[in-house]
């Protein structure tokens, strides 16, 4: 199951959870009505001792105004638990009583954790999420939130980076990375706001019990006071039956979803060891994978391993047993769980063994040829990486990061120094207007980051091409920390930066791309779009501009951009496309039909990514300008390119 049927199965579960939703739902208002008739007295029970039936004393009007009522309630909840959720994974995090690890930090045990992320991020092709610290749970346990990639972080308890081996630790990342990107995130959050809905109806019981108690020791006897107590009373029973079906739901969505994501991690690291040896130390462990935050119930279905207790947990848990998932990634375990001592502290940067940095020519070897086999009979394999990175690319990864100097790998993990970098990646090499880009950051910069950005530029400006886009990986989480003005500012200076010289280069264009995809969702929440477009027949000029743009990246004359385009065309078996010309081709329209291609279906967003493959290496070669658009154009669909194309991989054979 590649990254885009991840996408659909996703979307498949969001309709099961409606439909689970809706049985909740109608039998809430059942019991809900039973209650109201019973209690108001709509009911006699004398009558159903001379054998008229229940259902023929109900008064069906009012069946129908309290299950109204119902509806609006469970609705309400829903829709307000949905708005609380807007801020996206942050919010998420924070209920948690997680706090945000510094990118700078100095604690050992946090660099260790944060290399990790790094790694699986620049092996994945996205930005690194931030992470969230849990400080006070001692139990192993961690969770990917938000609603897509670029607004998602990583939460993680005190007890898994303490009990945990970097080789584990890395499992259970690529675990969390692997629901990141099968959509699996937006369908946890949206199971939460469902769930609020169904458990409203308890809270507003308890609510009507605690005020009719409260007026009632005031004024004494008052049987329409009693009968409000006796309805609050049943509405918590309600609300335990509701906590109930939210087990259940919770259950048939998430269990399934658990054993893909251990198989997605262990293709992911090629190390078996690494996630089941972490499922050994929870089962080792006294204190196991349990989150003690009051909160932890609501969210329970996004954790690694099953974070709560209760007597209702053997029939609605929504984790598999450990056993269960254990034996499924080491079918020779001997049923023994892990319960030596904890390793020792990290101790700072990681390095690279001798034996896999004398691997390293081979590996890039194997990956170019991999990009310059990617024709049209290799692109369905190039894109099925985007989502699932091999193992190789997570060794490429930590060479990259033990490659990059120190001072640059530091700077970008703060703000100051994140910003400085990326302008650093956009300073023209040319003297003269390299002078006229320090004169605007010296006016509009703040000083410490126009200090350190000319500190910086020697070093940016020695790297070679396949560092730049790993750069902007691990800066922008750091990016993320700014506050909204200061990244208004940072905005600004990127695009006056860009345009200095009256053009935008196309690697000008695709960091700008890659860096405000992620940020203004950061910044700005907007709205999420609804995928509306399955047929790339409903977007032609779309299409035919972003393919129109891909052509002429790599192409030296007209009848290479006219045979790479054709070869496109032919991909997607679409009529009516049209190679545009170079002068033809305008930012603004580029960026406005983006806008549109990320409302695609996950099955056509496969389907132009593929074309776009294919006109990359239609040549049997692949520039950094295309490899750089190729990565922008997947950025700003949320789908996360691998370096395994890396034009830094096919200069290294």
């Amino acid at each position: 199951m590649n990254f885009f049927e991840s996408q659909e199965r996703a979307r498949r579960h969001t309709t099961l959870l409606i439909v689970l939703f809706g049985f909740a739902v109608m039998a809430l208002i059942v019991l809900t009505n039973m209650l109201t008739l019973v209690v108001f007295g709509f009911v006699n029970s004398q009558q159903t001792r001379d054998g008229q039936t229940f259902f023929a004393q109900m008064d069906w009007k009012m069946f129908a105004t309290v299950g109204a009522g119902v509806s609006v309630v469970v609705l309400v909840g829903s829709l307000y638990k949905m708005i609380a959720l807007s801020g996206g994974g942050k919010v998420v995090a924070e209920s948690l009583g997680g706090q945000l690890i510094p990118r700078n930090t100095g604690e050992p045990d946090q660099r260790k954790l944060l290399n990790v992320v790094d790694e699986m991020a620049i092996a994945s092709g996205t930005p690194a999420p931030p992470v969230y610290l849990l400080a006070n749970e001692p139990g192993i346990n961690a969770f990917a939130a938000g609603f897509s990639p670029r607004d998602a972080v990583l939460g993680i308890t005190q007890g898994a980076i303490e009990q945990l081996s970097r080789d584990q630790l890395q499992g259970v990342i690529a675990h969390e990375f692997s629901h990141i990107f099968n959509g699996d995130m937006r369908l946890n959050i949206r199971l939460m706001g469902a769930l609020n809905g169904i458990l409203i109806l308890g809270i507003l019981g308890y609510y009507l019990m605690r005020s009719t108690s409260f007026s009632g020791r005031r004024r004494g006897n008052d049987n329409s006071g009693a009968a409000i107590l006796a309805l609050g009373i049943g509405l918590m029973a309600i609300g335990f039956a509701g906590t109930f079906f939210g087990g259940l739901i919770k259950a048939a969505v998430s269990r399934q979803r658990e054993y893909l994501a251990d198989a997605s991690a262990v293709q992911f690291t090629r190390n078996p060891g690494g996630i089941a040896g972490a499922l050994k130390r929870i089962g080792g462990l006294k204190s196991g994978s349990i989150v003690r935050n009051p909160g932890a119930p609501e969210i329970s279905h996004a954790f690694f391993a099953q974070g709560v207790r209760g007597f209702t947990q053997w029939l609605s848990s929504t984790h598999p047993p450990l056993s269960s998932r254990i034996l499924r990634i080491d079918p020779h375990w001997d049923g023994k769980f892990d319960v030596t001592e904890a390793p020792p502290p990290a101790a700072g940067q990681p390095t690279v063994d001798e034996p896999l940095a004398a691997r390293r020519p081979d590996m890039a070897r194997n990956m170019a040829a991999v990009a310059a086999g990617a024709a049209a009979a290799e692109a369905v394999a190039v894109i099925d990486r985007i989502g699932q990175p091999t193992q190789e690319s997570v060794l490429y990864a930590r060479w990259l990061l033990s490659d990059l100097p120190a001072a640059i790998r530091e700077a970008a993990r703060e703000p100051y120094g994140a910003r400085a970098l990326i302008y650093c990646l956009l300073l023209d090499k040319g003297a003269v207007l390299r002078e006229r880009q320090f004169a605007l950051l010296r006016g509009r910069a703040d000083k410490d980051v126009y200090a350190l950005t000319i500190g910086l530029m020697p070093q940016v400006d020695a790297l070679e091409l396949e560092f730049r886009l790993p750069i902007i990986d691990i800066a922008i989480p750091a990016l993320k920390q700014l506050s909204g003005g200061q990244y208004q500012m940072f905005k600004e200076n990127l695009v006056a930066l860009a345009n200095m010289d009256a053009s935008v280069e196309l690697f000008e264009w695709s960091l700008q791309k890659i860096v405000f995809s992620h940020l203004d969702g950061h910044f700005r929440k907007p709205a999420l779009a609804a995928a509306r477009h399955a047929d790339p027949g409903q977007l032609t000029q779309e299409f035919g501009l972003v393919l129109s743009l891909m052509a002429h990246a790599g192409a030296t004359e007209q009848s290479s951009a006219r045979s790479a385009f054709d070869a496109c065309a032919q991909a997607l078996a679409a009529t009516g496309l049209v190679l545009l010309a170079k002068d033809q081709i305008r930012i603004a329209d580029l960026d406005q039909a983006l806008g549109k291609l990320d409302q695609l279906a996950p099955s056509a967003k496969s389907r132009l990514l593929r074309a776009c493959v294919i006109s990359t290496w239609h040549d049997q070669r692949a520039t950094p300008a295309e490899v750089e658009l190729l990565r922008a154009f997947a950025s700003v669909l949320d789908c996360p390119m691998p370096p395994g194309i890396a034009p830094g991989a096919r200069r290294a054979a």
